[in-house]
């Protein structure tokens, strides 16, 4: 009966430290977890804030394209105009 009750304590103790052993492990596991959420999240942030700056590039382009096309025109017809001045001035010799 002792060698029993020493059997069936030392098959307790080895549970018990298993569960510790199991429950520190968890608990790391959970706390990398934690991290990894963690830096998900920031990353999420990053490609939003890169969205963002992204989106405000596009514009800015799209601006400076507007840009660009209106003063083409503007060269247009101050070319244009330049070229009447031109005929005018030759007519008049």
């Amino acid at each position: 009966m002792i060698q029993n009750n020493q059997k069936l304590e030392t098959i307790l103790v080895q549970m018990g430290e298993t569960i510790i052993a199991t429950t520190e492990t968890m608990e790391s596991l959970a706390a990398k977890m934690e991290n990894l959420v963690e830096q998900v999240q920031e990353q999420e942030q990053q490609i939003q804030q890169q969205g963002y700056q992204i989106f405000a590039l596009s514009e800015s382009i799209q601006n400076l394209v507007d840009a660009q096309t209106e003063s083409r025109d503007q060269l247009t017809q101050l070319t244009y105009l330049i070229h009447t001045l031109v005929n005018c001035l030759n007519q008049q010799e």
